[in-house]
């Protein structure tokens, strides 16, 4: 199993975002990551930027959205501003998308969000299509009509990812991608659910094995603060509380809450659970450090204490 941060806009401005996003990447590169995943948080800094400024600072790591909605531009544009930051990052991006969640397609963008899974599936279509290179994205389809020529080629094959949580987008996510980006999957339902799913759609559709991709929260602490830690996740990110999407799939697996998804306790209470999510099929964890304290500095002290420590244990599983 392959192990990676997440890095995303904090508080601050954007110069200090984007020097910090950079500082990031180039600290998981030095520290043996695989890779560092950038979310598209609907309210900030662009994640194919971001992609761009990382891939300028570091010259080993893969750089990874998860995600960028597939409803927020064409797919063409899409494509385009995917191997423009591709390029920049010297063919090491892997491009992570979703369907996104109703309150962000629908209450923040206005957009419909009637038939998400058939829309995907069109637009992965064209996604494709212009990603291959060919000098022209001809493709017509129950969404989309598109004759768009285009002389920008991806430095390298560029992945594509699917965020898929039920059935029909696991489905399409092994037909059409080269694998799954999760978020709020216990190791039960990536086990029972997920790697089933989505690895039957990929051998039916002659597609090499695919990528899981499993993002959870991450807590270095003592055994008494566990506690803490859990309800610290379940606060700042507790977006199943909104989305059926995530409650859906919290129902394939043990976990009711992303606290219960942390990974918290001291060294051998982590890598445990790393071990755990490889043993469901996980091919690549994506960690989310969440520090735990009161005010700035112990926040900032205790994310440094997590990342040192899953950088550790993240060695043991190259």
């Amino acid at each position: 199993m392959r192990v990676g941060v997440m890095s995303g806009p904090e508080r601050g401005d954007a110069a200090h975002k984007a020097a910090r996003m950079a500082d990031d990447a180039r600290w998981a590169e030095d520290a043996g990551f695989d890779t560092v995943w950038v979310p598209q948080v609907p309210t900030d800094f662009d994640a194919l930027t971001a992609v761009a400024l990382m891939g300028q600072a570091t010259e080993r790591i893969e750089i990874g959205t998860a995600v960028v909605p597939v409803h927020a531009q064409h797919p063409v544009a899409l494509a385009r501003q995917a191997m423009s930051a591709q390029a920049a990052a010297g063919g090491r991006l892997t491009l992570g998308v979703g369907a996104s969640h109703h309150w962000i397609v629908r209450d923040m963008l206005g957009l419909p969000y009637d038939k998400p899974a058939a829309y995907t599936r069109a637009y992965l279509e064209v996604l494709g299509a212009a990603l291959s290179g060919g000098g022209s994205v001809d493709v017509e389809n129950d969404v989309f009509r598109v004759h768009n020529p285009l002389t920008l080629s991806p430095l390298a094959p560029l992945p594509v990812l699917l965020a898929a949580l039920g059935p029909v987008m696991l489905r399409i996510a092994g037909e059409c991608a080269g694998g799954t980006v999760l978020w709020m999957a216990d190791e039960r339902s990536v086990a029972e659910h997920v790697a089933p799913t989505l690895t039957k759609a990929a051998e039916a559709a002659g597609r090499p094995a695919p990528r899981i991709v499993a993002g959870i929260p991450v807590c270095l602490c003592a055994p008494h603060e566990v506690e803490a830690a859990r309800e610290r996740a379940n606060r700042i990110l507790g977006e199943a509380e909104v989305s059926p999407n995530y409650q859906r799939l919290l129902e394939y697996g043990d976990a009711r809450d992303v606290g219960d998804l942390c990974a918290a306790g001291d060294e051998t209470a982590i890598a445990a659970r790393f071990r755990r999510f490889a043993d469901a099929g996980v091919t690549d964890l994506s960690v989310r450090l969440l520090p735990i304290g009161t005010g700035r500095d112990e926040l900032v002290a205790s994310k440094l204490r997590t990342r040192d420590a899953v950088a550790a244990i993240a060695a043991d599983f190259r």
